[in-house]
């Protein structure tokens, strides 16, 4: 057995010789396997091939030609998946959803084809990844432009919830304006305490967000600190409204006449 046939062939047979015909080229690669390659003493076995193949001969069983591919599709093959996310099948690029390809995968898709059009999975048996119509030249890109739309990303989505939630839009937009100048890096950060303060104080929040913008602050948690603020001031404005301490509510305050009062006020006797 030899583990790289081309090589071996190119390397002990082809080399420094010419051929017209692939024909002529055949006939003598086996007149020279006849005289050679199978013919003299194998350097690791010590043993000629020709030899040990007529020994191992009568015990090779016949295989059906089609059983290798029994569980394959006829029309079924493996590519690369591409960096750029695509595939390359016939000298042609087909494209792949954005986000295909990745780092940890082992990035081989399988593709069938048709008289018409390619199919591209990522499991043997699984759903149709991408379909394309074959193309008719060679090197040639074929893209879907679904396949370059970029799913939501979490930034996205922390916005658009914040967005659902609060009514006045300009003030959310302004708001998210500021964090994203301010904070780029960190901006799903900044987002997180904002949902938070959303949870905590829902009533206070876009008056903080107003508050917050008129005195120039740029940061999430100066929004939680001020929506924190208005609550405080929010309950103690509740508390001192018509509150009667339990401990006097059954006690009824006397009722005296004004002229004790001005007698007092005017430096007269206690009364």
């Amino acid at each position: 057995k030899i583990e790289q046939v081309v090589k071996y062939v190119k390397n002990n047979f082809a080399k420094n010789r010419t051929f017209d015909n692939l024909v002529d080229w055949q006939d003598s690669c086996i007149r020279w396997l006849k005289r050679t390659g199978n013919y003299k003493v194998h350097h690791n076995t010590k043993k000629r091939p020709i030899d040990v193949y007529a020994l191992e001969k009568q015990h090779l069983q016949k295989v059906s030609g089609t059983y290798i591919f029994e569980k394959i599709f006829a029309s079924s093959i493996t590519r690369n998946i591409h960096k750029d996310n695509v595939i390359r099948v016939d000298g042609n690029r087909y494209s792949v959803p954005l986000g295909t390809y990745r780092k940890d995968s082992s990035n081989i898709a399988y593709v069938e084809k048709d008289a018409e059009h390619l199919y591209i999975r990522l499991q043997q048996n699984g759903q149709v990844l991408a379909k394309h119509k074959m193309a008719e030249g060679k090197g040639l890109v074929i893209s879907d432009p679904s396949h370059r739309k970029r799913s939501q990303t979490k930034r996205e989505l922390f916005i658009q919830q914040i967005e659902n939630v609060l009514e006045d839009k300009e003030a959310v937009k302004w708001l998210i304006d500021r964090l994203t100048e301010q904070y780029p890096r960190h901006l799903i950060d900044q987002l997180k305490v904002v949902q938070s303060v959303i949870l905590k104080y829902p009533l206070f929040v876009e008056e903080a967000i107003h508050e917050m913008r008129r005195l120039r602050l740029r940061s999430a948690n100066d929004l939680r600190d001020i929506a924190h603020s208005i609550d405080i001031q929010s309950q103690k404005n509740t508390k001192g409204i018509g509150s009667v301490n339990e401990k006097y509510k059954d006690l009824i305050a006397p009722e005296r006449k004004k002229d004790i009062y001005f007698s007092i006020l005017q430096g007269g006797e206690n009364q």
